[in-house]
Parts: C-alpha cells; sequence; structure tokens
C-alpha cells in the first residue's frame, strides 16, 4: 500500500492538485489512540519569494486506515499558515488549531479549531464568529482616561493614558484637563489566541488578545484580553482584563 505520510514528509512541491505542504502535524485526532497525520496545504500564488499562501486547505490522515479527508477552509489565504494539536474539549484526543496572520497594518489573524474525533470534522471555534460575539466601545473621559465598555461579559473597563505624553494628551485636553471635542477609539477583531493550560490537567484553554486603538489604527492604547474555556458546546469566557501599554 503506498504510504501517504511518507511521501507528505518530503519537502517539496508534489503536484498541482495537491500543492505546497505549509505545516505539519502528528497525534491522536479521532480518539482511536493511533498516531494520525495532519497537513496545512496550500499554493505559493507569487513563489518562494513571497510570504503570502491561498487556497490553505487542511489535510487529515488516517493513521491506522490512511482514510484522506480535506478540509476547505473559508478564509483560505494568508501569512505563515501553522497547525498546532491539543486537546480543548477534556475528550483525552487532539484538537486541530489552525492560525494565519491577515498581514494587514491592523494585526489581524484568522484561527480556526477543529475536532476530528470519530474520523467526524466539526468545527469548534471560527474567529468570524467571535470577533461578531465580542463587541465593544471605546470612549475618551476627561482626565486623562479613557473608557472600554465589552458587551460580553458585559464589563468596564478605565484606562489612564498619562503614560502616552504630554505632547499627545495636549492635542486632546485642555489646561484642566478636559477633552476638548468627544473622541471615540475601537478594539481591533482578534489578533492573537493562544492555547495555554491554565489548570495543568491536559486540557488547553485559549488566550484571546484583541488590540484597542484610538484616535486611528496606529494609536495603540493597549490590549482587551479574554480566556476561553470549553463548556461542553462552546467556548465561553471565564476571566477578562485589559493591559495598556508600557512607557515609550
Amino acid at each position: 500500500m503506498y504510504n501517504y505520510p511518507m511521501y507528505f514528509a518530503r519537502p517539496v512541491k508534489a503536484n498541482k492538485k495537491i500543492g505546497y505542504i505549509l505545516d505539519f502535524k502528528k497525534g491522536d485526532v479521532n480518539g482511536d489512540k493511533i498516531v494520525d497525520y495532519v497537513y496545512l496545504i496550500g499554493d505559493k500564488p507569487y513563489g518562494d519569494e513571497s510570504p503570502i499562501r491561498s487556497n490553505i486547505r487542511l489535510r487529515v490522515i488516517d493513521g491506522k486506515t490512511n482514510k484522506e479527508t480535506i478540509i476547505r477552509l473559508k478564509q483560505n489565504t494568508g501569512y505563515n499558515p501553522t497547525l498546532f494539536l491539543g486537546d480543548f474539549t477534556g475528550d483525552k484526543t487532539d484538537d486541530i488549531l489552525i492560525s494565519m496572520d491577515s498581514g494587514g497594518s491592523g494585526g489581524y489573524a484568522y484561527y480556526y479549531i477543529y475536532s476530528f474525533k470519530d474520523d467526524q470534522p466539526n468545527k469548534i471555534f471560527d474567529f468570524e464568529a467571535f470577533d461578531e460575539e465580542y463587541n465593544y466601545e471605546v470612549n475618551y473621559l476627561d482626565g486623562y482616561k479613557v473608557e472600554v465598555i465589552a458587551e460580553e461579559p458585559g464589563t468596564r473597563y478605565i484606562l489612564d493614558i498619562t503614560y502616552k505624553g504630554e505632547e499627545y494628551l495636549s492635542e486632546i485636553y485642555d489646561d484642566e484637563c478636559m477633552l476638548k471635542e468627544p473622541i471615540s477609539g475601537w478594539v481591533n477583531p482578534l489578533g492573537g489566541l493562544y492555547p495555554i493550560d491554565f489548570q495543568r490537567d491536559g486540557t488547553y484553554e485559549l488566550y484571546a488578545e484583541q488590540r484597542i486603538a484610538g484616535r486611528y489604527n496606529a494609536d495603540g492604547l493597549g490590549y482587551v484580553q479574554t480566556s476561553l474555556k470549553w463548556d461542553g458546546e462552546r467556548f465561553v469566557p471565564f476571566y477578562q482584563t485589559v493591559g495598556i501599554y508600557g512607557e515609550e
């Protein structure tokens, strides 16, 4: 029988139909206690000189049967596509985290997590669903303060922006520390998603990071940091903080 894993382990372009190997991991993703082979494959539309990758697909090969499954991603173009295998649901079986950067100035990134238990692919995390669910208001306040209101989980944070410096503050505030005019900022879509085993029990949680912008995108104020865990049906927040930048 032709051995697929050995074939795909070679760092060469197989053919136009298969594409390039962008990343490779191995682990038990279907729960049969036998190592499976997981690949990200895709195209290099502008050659090796460009870091952008397109037509990115997830390819899973069953280590027991050599059965092959290909999953086409909705967002299938990006930079630095990578794989991580780990148990996010607590079923003692590896799930598949796919990460890729957008390459835009906003620092956005794209993330999917798939469960492959019993050879049934199931998307359990989607960055677009996360961005739709987690909404914020960002408003400058008198006294060198900025409020960040998180609709989910329903929390209000106050940032002290005196660290931004006199030149920055003088453009926004008068001599009485009052706003010269109303100013609103925003929170960017998901920019980082990191697997962390907070409890050290073999099950990974997620640490999500979103950048807070002030008057314009390059005017960074800090980050919203949300920790998520699997509740049996979806990832839910169990801890959230807001961090500011250090002194420049």
